[in-house]
């Protein structure tokens, strides 16, 4: 039998309102087994800037060739509506600019994969983030997906101990290249991620495991932050290498700590010669 959970209220009118219409559009679409939303709206953290997200379970018959642009134009006009890099129907709605992002898939195998998202997905309620279950077997899945995310420590803490000397030690040979702005990339977008990950890990503020970035300002000492800042720079050759030099020290301190707490392996030899390397002018 069709789910309809009772609509709850957020701090974001807009994404209720097209919840609500993405709801109603799903129970009067008979080719969709299932509607199940992911993100801030379940979590209970949307605002006037978050997006809509939302996995869409269709009959076998019809995975293949369902219209997705089409059906989502009951939410709203799209001024813009492309596959994105990951497969996913990304999707600007024209009336406010909020995002989307939908996920078309077979219900059979799709929501029998929900099970694998323990760990990697949060859903507080639910009832409330399954718009739709013609069968019941969403919510079951999705009640799988209470707890909330809690990586184990210690294996943790060795994994991104060692990612960080990986990832640093080519950011000194990008660096000695004099391939700045890939230098520059990799600082920021694989370098500082894990950085936010072992410091949310010491700190014990994990509920934002996946997007460390996330409402760090509220989830961090001001300490934390400021050697977070002092790890950006913009792309000028002696900017960027003071903030490498400066993101491997506070590396360094935070695999120190995780040593103290968990006994993480820190190769020592190691870690002198990639701040050797990136000593270098």
């Amino acid at each position: 039998m069709p789910r309809t959970p009772a609509p709850r209220p957020s701090a974001s009118p807009a994404l209720d309102a097209r919840v609500a219409l993405l709801r109603q559009a799903a129970h009067t679409e008979p080719r969709l087994e299932g509607v199940l939303l992911y993100g801030s709206w379940t979590t209970g953290e949307a605002d006037a800037y978050s997006d809509i997200e939302a996995y869409l379970f269709l009959g076998e018959e019809h995975a293949g060739t369902f219209d997705g642009p089409g059906f989502l134009r009951a939410l709203g006009p799209p001024a813009l509506a492309h596959t994105n890099q990951f497969g996913i129907l990304a999707v600007v709605f024209d009336d406010d600019l909020m995002r989307g992002e939908f996920h078309f898939e077979e219900a059979g195998a799709g929501i029998a994969a929900v099970d694998g998202w323990q760990g990697m997905v949060h859903l507080p309620d639910p009832a409330a983030a399954v718009l739709l279950d013609r069968t019941g077997r969403l919510t079951e899945a999705a009640a799988r997906l209470t707890a909330p995310l809690a990586p184990e420590p210690a294996e943790s803490a060795a994994h991104l101990t060692g990612e960080l000397a990986n990832w640093t030690l080519m950011l000194a040979h990008l660096l000695a290249r004099r391939e700045d702005a890939r230098a520059h990339n990799l600082l920021h977008a694989m370098v500082a991620p894990l950085q936010l990950k072992l410091c949310r890990l010491l700190r014990g503020t994990t509920d934002h495991w996946l997007t460390p970035s996330r409402a760090a300002e509220d989830d961090l000492p001001a300490a934390d932050l400021a050697r977070y800042t002092a790890t950006t720079a913009r792309l000028e050759a002696a900017a960027l290498r003071d903030a490498a030099r400066a993101s491997w020290q506070w590396s360094r301190e935070l695999a120190a700590k995780a040593r103290g707490r968990w006994g993480t392996p820190v190769p020592e030899a190691l870690y002198a010669r990639i701040a050797g390397l990136l000593a270098r002018d």
